[in-house]
């Protein structure tokens, strides 16, 4: 049996307090060539891409070195011209993606910053009502105390009492 202590379920969502900024569109939107040109720019820095771009020039310029074909031949203008149209396409939208991800980093951090803001205020709360309750709880020690005394007193006097009542039965008794 798990005896590990499990967070409540509300924890499961750790973007619970993002949700208030759930609504806010970036500046590009959330269309469809805004999403897709935000994933082609994020496919520009895998790997897989990386890797599949050097083993195509490379296979590009030994088809063409050895002669086995001649659509590009040395110096490669082809390959060149491929690479300014993919740079020019490729800048653009690199800095799509990091505009909106700089969107959503900053409506992130506002949610982030509110949530600080909330805790602080419920800590405010939390000391004051701690405050309240020493307070309370000191007038109460204090009302103890004097009822405590008041108690010593009319102890004291029952006693002083007793002792008269005593006194007087039994000289009415011995006269």
């Amino acid at each position: 049996m798990d005896d590990r202590p499990h967070p409540p379920s509300s924890d499961k969502h750790f973007f619970r307090f993002h949700l208030p900024h759930a609504h806010l569109e970036t500046v590009f939107g959330g269309d469809w060539f805004a999403l897709k040109a935000e994933a082609f720019a994020r496919f520009f820095g895998t790997p897989f891409f990386l890797i599949s771009q050097t083993v195509v020039v490379a296979v590009w310029i030994i088809v063409n070195a050895t002669g086995f074909t001649s659509f590009d031949l040395y110096p490669f203008i082809l390959l060149n011209l491929a690479f300014s149209l993919q740079a020019a396409y490729a800048a653009p939208l690199i800095l799509l993606a990091q505009t909106r991800q700089a969107d959503r980093d900053k409506a992130h951090a506002e949610a982030d910053a509110a949530h600080r803001e909330e805790i602080h205020q419920m800590s405010e709360k939390r000391q004051a009502l701690q405050e309240e309750q020493t307070r309370l709880l000191l007038d109460m020690m204090v009302q103890n105390t004097d009822l405590t005394e008041q108690i010593k007193a009319l102890t004291e006097r029952v006693e002083v009492l007793t002792s008269e009542v005593h006194k007087s039965v039994v000289a009415a008794n011995a006269a």
